[in-house]
């Protein structure tokens, strides 16, 4: 069986999870859903930003993104969009998060 390899330059993936009281993660994860939308369409470095309900933990937000570079991740954190989406929700606090990045340098197809 031949396994599809692809050497990247360098790829960064962020994954883990944002815990939120209840009665604040819908309202947190509506902010995350429209800055998610800003940074695909603002930020050319980002390949993928995804931010959903976990469907058995109603505190729990997964997160999921993908970046060309680490110099790409930093630069999100410096864009008018995380700004403005910080001063938004600084008042629902996380009770928890376990946040990863990880470096990638070959990715290969699933089959």
């Amino acid at each position: 069986m031949s396994v599809e390899r692809t050497t990247v330059a360098e790829e960064i993936i962020v994954a883990g999870w944002m815990d939120y009281e209840p009665a604040d993660r819908d309202t947190m994860l509506r902010h995350l859903l429209e800055v998610g939308k800003r940074t695909r369409a603002e930020e050319p470095g980002c390949l993928d930003y995804a931010m959903t309900a976990d469907p058995t933990d109603g505190r729990r937000i997964r997160v999921y993104e993908r970046w060309v570079s680490q110099e790409a991740l930093d630069e999100h954190f410096t864009t008018a969009h995380i700004r403005e989406f910080r001063a938004v929700t600084s008042a629902p606090a996380r009770v928890g998060a376990s946040l990863k990045t990880f470096s990638v340098a070959v990715a290969r197809s699933l089959r």
